[in-house]
């Protein structure tokens, strides 16, 4: 590894940084100081100098590239900061030179580059060797499991950065006359100060309280997380523009839905204010904009799920731990279709998720986890290991 002068801000491969920079140092004496800081169990100690203030572990950063497979970085700014905290340390004699930039990694080079916390050198090794045999396993599976890796890694940056309004909405029609709007649930997370604020409601079109449906089940009197507001139909798109203005104010909001084609599509019916919104999630946390989250193509980039299918809300939700009761009622479905968002926004990059939430059930050569389910029902890890 040459080393010189960096041209851009970006990013560097862990595994370069680790076995290559020290071998390009000029001076031998340089070697173990920097070898030192970054030994996994330095990288992960609470009192190393990359240790972010209320981060619990290392945070580096996980790349996915445009074929979907994925690499596991440091940032270039990490790495400046190394070289000073050592020299500065009296470490070393003069600053080190910083990799060659030929081995520099840009943003615009990467579909997405989202944050991983490593707090214990093991997991921070069964990453680095997790990465690896993950992407043997994504060759050839094709573009949509890889649009759909693509899209979970940008949720959860997008979530990390702590910024806009989440908003999950479901609506529950009759089921013999599907233009008869029944219901209305919503559940909203936003953050004020890095600490996350919750909301959530659910509406009942208060002409069609009586209605009763005969094909699927009826839940509407069973919201679980509050009480329900008996809403006139005159008022309903009125009460659907005020929530959704609100959100506005908070910067980008996120519709998140459990497979949003019928719901969109009930919104603008109801002239909600969401012109401009769109299903491509951008490259960087934005700070305006309205975009749609499936939690549905979420979990199938989770599960590795290669073909069109996706799961519905209740067995994602079970598959997640969540245990969900009484849905088809719009409450309820928004609680845990919010719920399912969260647990996969907030956890690990893709893979190592998968690896934590099923070990059991992941295939040494196959992208798709495996589960043996009785009547839709998933067994859990822990039920295996019993």
């Amino acid at each position: 590894m040459r080393t010189s002068t960096p041209t851009a801000i970006g990013y560097y491969r862990f595994t370069d940084i680790f076995f290559e920079w020290h071998q390009a140092l000029p001076n031998p004496e340089d070697v173990s100081p920097l070898k030192a800081i970054l030994a996994y169990n330095a990288l992960v100690h609470p009192d190393h100098p990359l240790r972010k203030e209320g981060v619990d572990g290392i945070e580096l950063f996980v790349g996915t590239f445009d074929n979907g497979e994925a690499r596991l970085l440091f940032s270039s700014a990490q790495v400046e900061y190394i070289r000073y905290y050592i020299h500065t340390m009296g470490l070393t004699k003069e600053l080190i030179p910083i990799p060659n930039s030929d081995y520099l990694i840009t943003q615009s080079s990467m579909q997405s580059c989202s944050p991983a916390i490593y707090n214990h050198a093991s997991n921070l090794k069964k990453a680095i060797k997790g990465i690896e045999k993950n992407n043997k396993r994504l060759k050839g599976t094709g573009t949509r499991l890889a649009s759909r890796r693509l899209a979970f890694e940008r949720v959860r940056t997008f979530w990390s950065s702590k910024k806009g309004v989440w908003i999950a909405i479901d609506f529950e029609s009759w089921d013999r006359d599907h233009t008869l709007l029944l219901e209305f649930g919503w559940s909203a997370v936003r953050f004020e100060d890095g600490k996350e604020i919750r909301s959530e409601g659910h509406w009942i079109t208060y002409e069609y309280r009586n209605y009763r449906n005969t094909y699927v089940a009826d839940n509407k009197d069973r919201y679980s997380f509050g009480k329900s507001e008996m809403v006139k139909k005159k008022d309903f798109k009125q009460r659907v523009a005020a929530l959704f203005d609100e959100a506005k104010t908070h910067g980008p909001v996120f519709y998140v839905f459990h497979d949003p084609s019928q719901d969109i599509k009930t919104l603008y019916e109801l002239e909600a204010p969401i012109t401009n919104l769109t299903y491509v999630l951008p490259d960087t946390a934005p700070t305006e904009g309205l975009f749609v989250v499936d939690t549905a193509q979420l979990f199938a980039a989770l599960e590795g799920e290669t073909s069109a299918n996706t799961r519905g809300l209740e067995q994602i939700a079970r598959h997640l731990g969540l245990s969900p009761y009484d849905l088809h009622n719009a409450g309820n479905d928004a609680h845990y279709t919010m719920e399912a968002c969260k647990a996969m926004a907030s956890g690990d990059p893709v893979d190592a998720q998968r690896e934590k939430r099923w070990p059991l059930h992941i295939s040494a050569t196959q992208p798709k986890a495996v589960f043996r389910e009785d009547n839709d029902e998933p067994q859990s890890d822990q039920e295996d290991i019993m």
